[in-house]
């Protein structure tokens, strides 16, 4: 039996797009036979809240996505440390004095959108106290080589992520460790053996990979999703100022807003309320839509 896995993070209400996901993720696993677990994934203390893991827990249970393990994933940190501990040990991790400003100034796009670093700062030694005294961002060295990658879909995640990512925060300067190393240590604890998430994650997996690798971890299957899209061509997220679970259960209920997502993922002919249950013997992601979807809130429904 394998393991499936929804991941969001508290840091603002559930959107549609978060919602889409956990659907996905949880039908996969269910027509499969696996296991499915909820992972809440707030180490970023800076803006995860107890009020957006309510939200995010109400949303989920009035979908009817029943998942066989809630967890959090703060509770984690000791086998964080040890993974740092572990690439420390194997003299792979280096400070980082360099800022987001200066990164952005280099100019190199990366293949998430943002900007690639360009690893200028690998010959820096930890200070005497190791990763734990050091008041930077701390990275992990990656091999200079090229990983030839598909997800399950037929999506290439080819890459050389050192050079196209450049090497990865693994720990930040504030003490959070970061979602790149974080992701990879908790899915082999939890013995994950599939990843399906949005696309906009894609270009994330070599260098988790390549972290797999380093620290001796098994790689799950990846399966990447279409988008939904704000009408700006963004992805549609909470940062964004999207619609949140909160003003959406005023308008709709579980099994609406299910109908609307089956329906927008070309599940179903028709938005009809429906449940997960409902949708799960006849799920395959060959009747999945590819394409992303633009969305617009008029203030009383979703319109595709």
């Amino acid at each position: 039996m394998g393991v499936g896995r929804f991941a969001p993070s508290p840091t603002g209400d559930a959107h549609p797009g978060t919602l889409l996901a956990g659907l996905l993720v949880w039908l996969d696993a269910k027509s499969r036979g696996d296991t499915v677990l909820l992972r809440l994934e707030d180490l970023d203390t800076t803006r995860a809240q107890g009020s957006h893991v309510d939200a995010i827990l109400d949303a989920v249970g009035a979908l009817g996505l029943r998942f066989d393990t809630v967890h959090t994933q703060s509770l984690d940190k000791a086998r964080h440390h040890l993974a740092l501990d572990n690439l420390a040990a194997a003299g792979l991790l280096y400070p980082c004095a360099c800022s987001r400003s200066r990164v952005k100034a280099l100019g190199r796009k990366a293949p998430d959108g943002g900007f690639a670093y360009d690893n200028v700062c690998r010959g820096r030694p930890l200070p005497e106290g190791g990763w734990r005294a050091c008041g930077e961002n701390v990275r992990a060295r990656l091999p200079d080589e090229a990983l030839r990658l598909y997800d399950e879909s037929g999506l290439d995640l080819s890459q050389t992520p050192a050079a196209a990512m450049g090497d990865p925060i693994v720990l930040r300067r504030d003490g959070v460790v970061a979602y790149q190393l974080a992701v990879v240590v908790d899915d082999a604890a939890q013995g994950v053996t599939r990843v399906v998430r949005g696309r906009d994650i894609a270009p994330s997996t070599a260098t988790q990979v390549m972290l797999q690798r380093l620290l001796g971890l098994p790689t799950p299957v990846y399966r990447h999703h279409f988008l939904l899209l704000e009408p700006r061509g963004d992805k549609l997220a909470k940062l964004h100022g999207s619609v949140g679970w909160r003003e959406l259960s005023r308008k709709y209920d579980g099994a609406k807003l299910c109908g609307w997502l089956a329906h927008v993922a070309g599940l179903t002919q028709a938005p009809t309320p429906t449940t997960p249950d409902a949708l799960v013997d006849a799920f395959d992601w060959s009747r999945v839509r590819g394409d992303d979807v633009t969305v617009r809130w008029n203030g009383h429904a979703l319109e595709p």
